[in-house]
């Protein structure tokens, strides 16, 4: 069985490189995606803080 989440294709505005190179995505990308990683991603459209939330 295949535990992997399916690839969502990029698309322009889905993510934008920082100043130290990461790719980091946008809250466009986060709504496509559907659901919370819960990794504390900088344009979490979901309100999860890591600061706040332990789970």
């Amino acid at each position: 069985m295949n535990n992997f989440k399916k690839q969502i294709p990029l698309e322009e505005g889905d993510f934008y490189i920082t100043e130290e190179g990461y790719r980091c995505f946008t809250e466009q990308y986060h709504l496509k995606r559907g659901y919370c990683c819960k990794s504390g991603c900088r344009h979490c459209p979901y309100g999860f803080d890591k600061k706040i939330d332990n789970g």
